[in-house]
């Protein structure tokens, strides 16, 4: 695939526009934006330069808790997520995502941004070697997304990959934040999102 059909032909149209609205985060994307004069696959997993990953911040209708799912491999409370699958974007994969890890059957994009392929949140993190999977240590640049769900469904946690899934309330989010990444994540859903 090339051009607009491409995802990855996408990304940095949309880190662009990204960058148009957060303005300050340039720093933050410093990776990213290195890595996207790295002529190799965006989205191949076995990319050790970074690849893009695809996550939901899925929050109720009123906007008061927010989906987590305890992540077996890194043993953390994180929104569900992980890597594009070939042809997806990178919010159709954080969709996919979130259906296999915790089995929530209903849930909807937020409508913050006229823009649907704009995230809410880009964060470029380091993720530790896997010596099981042959991965030396390499960035996730993770698109994360809105959703909106009713927080009464019934969740399944996927076996293998996920240990647990709830619904917490947004602000315990700070509680636990030893890299900052939620105190972000909880203003900018402050800011875009009003009951």
């Amino acid at each position: 695939m090339t051009g607009e059909r491409d995802p990855a032909a996408r990304i940095p149209g949309i880190v662009q526009r990204y960058l148009a609205r957060f303005p300050s985060e340039k720093e933050r994307l410093r990776p990213l934006l290195d890595r996207l004069a790295d002529p190799t696959d965006m989205f191949a997993r076995e990319s050790m330069s970074g690849h893009v990953t695809g996550s939901a911040f899925v929050v109720d209708p009123k906007r008061d808790v927010i989906l987590l799912i305890h992540h077996a491999t890194l043993d953390r409370w994180l929104q569900p997520g992980g890597h594009v699958d070939a042809g997806e974007s990178p919010r159709d994969g954080a969709a996919r995502e979130t259906w296999e890890e915790t089995g929530l059957q209903r849930f909807i994009p937020s409508d913050w941004s006229d823009d649907p392929s704009l995230p809410l949140d880009i964060d470029p993190h380091m993720i530790p070697a896997n010596d099981r999977r042959g991965e030396r240590q390499h960035y996730h640049f993770d698109f994360r997304y809105l959703f909106s769900a009713d927080s009464t469904q019934q969740l399944t946690a996927q076996d293998g990959e996920v240990k647990g899934v709830r619904w917490l309330p947004v602000n315990s989010l700070l509680d636990n934040d030893p890299d900052g990444v939620w105190k972000i994540v909880v203003g900018k859903l402050r800011a875009v999102v009003r009951p």
